[in-house]
């Protein structure tokens, strides 16, 4: 039997495998951060394909939290009423569906990757100022932050927790906090971003401090049915930065306050990381949080085969496999996934003539 086709449930929640589509940015917004067809289409075919959980891109829990002005966001009825259509097709074909919430940080305002232009984009042409915890841009052709204060960090914590509400309305089922790739909250958690000598700062404990807000104002919004889980850079893969112990610390936290699980990807604080890319080389670091902090864990990173996916879960180096650029190049892996470790494969019906 496949322990990759094996259920897994949280709280109220039965994903039918164990493989979900990673939140990848596809900077296709329409105006004020809407989706589009884009989006319906991009989702559903994964829903289509046979992942268990689809996940939206980091969806900006305010306007400027966005990555992009192209970026989708979450943080008015309009949206909810735009996400919906999303949503419906998701659940009709057999997903989960599950919204990142994100904020982009100091990382926010930048022109999209295909752009022929890099780094900040002006106000001018629909950019904005960027918040951080200090003044300190990512690089220097990025804008220069605004450094919250305690009346801005709370102003994060309840955005969050109201595009948390505003998804469940929405017809997600299941919620992701964004706490990585150097982002607004993995900003807030790496030493190497964080020099704040007040409450947020300091040590590792007011590193946290943020994080742990979000995710107790999170859970507390959702109720006790819906899946919070929680993206974290689990490595800086920088001497001096966030580690794998730090992040074992706080995915016990995370799970004392609810988050079902931890999504282990890694970097995106430095720009100078020298992150070791090759197959499944962020699995080692969701073992390790597994192991150590006993939570449930995801892992990610060059996931490409299915035996190699198969392997992650029956070993017990993670609990679901998170495939992103795989599921980008062929929709129906998880199909094909199914077929070729002896699992059922569902295929649609409007499907079965081809297969």
């Amino acid at each position: 039997m496949s322990s990759l086709f094996t259920p897994l449930t949280l709280r109220a929640v039965t994903l039918p495998n164990r493989i979900a589509l990673a939140p990848m940015c596809q900077y296709s917004a329409g105006p004020d951060g809407l989706p589009t067809d884009w989006h319906l289409v991009h989702l559903g075919a994964r829903a289509v394909g046979g992942a268990a959980l689809v996940m939206t891109e980091a969806t900006a829990v305010v306007p400027e939290g966005r990555i992009s002005p192209q970026d989708t966001g979450l943080w008015s009825g309009r949206h909810v009423d735009a996400w919906r259509p999303v949503t419906s097709f998701l659940t009709a074909h057999g997903a989960v569906p599950a919204v990142q919430l994100a904020h982009a940080g100091f990382k926010a305002s930048t022109y999209r990757p295909w752009e022929p232009r890099r780094g900040g984009v002006p106000d001018v042409e629909g950019g904005w100022t960027p918040v951080g915890p200090t003044t300190e841009p990512f690089l220097p052709d990025y804008r220069v932050p605004t450094a919250l204060d305690p009346a801005g960090i709370s102003g994060v914590v309840e955005a969050f927790a109201t595009a948390a509400g505003r998804a469940v309305d929405a017809g997600f089922a299941a919620v992701e906090i964004h706490a990585a790739h150097g982002y607004l909250l993995h900003e807030f958690l790496s030493p190497l971003t964080n020099q704040r000598t007040d409450g947020w700062g300091g040590d590792r404990a007011g590193r946290m401090r943020l994080t742990l807000e979000v995710a107790r104002a999170v859970r507390a919004t959702v109720g006790e049915d819906v899946p919070v889980l929680t993206r974290i850079s689990a490595t800086d893969w920088v001497e001096g930065g966030w580690t794998v112990a730090d992040s074992v610390a706080l995915a016990a936290e995370l799970a004392a306050a609810g988050v079902d699980l931890v999504d282990c990807s890694s970097g995106g604080a430095s720009p100078t990381a020298a992150i070791p890319l090759g197959r499944g080389y962020q699995v080692p670091l969701a073992a390790q949080v597994r192991r150590e902090a006993q939570v449930p864990t995801g892992a990610v990173g060059l996931i490409v085969e299915p035996e190699q996916a198969e392997a992650i879960v029956a070993d017990g180096e993670a609990d679901l496999v998170l495939l992103g650029r795989e599921l980008l190049r062929n929709p129906y892996w998880p199909h094909q996934a199914a077929a070729k470790l002896g699992a059922d494969a569902n295929w649609p019906n409007q499907y079965l003539r081809a297969v």
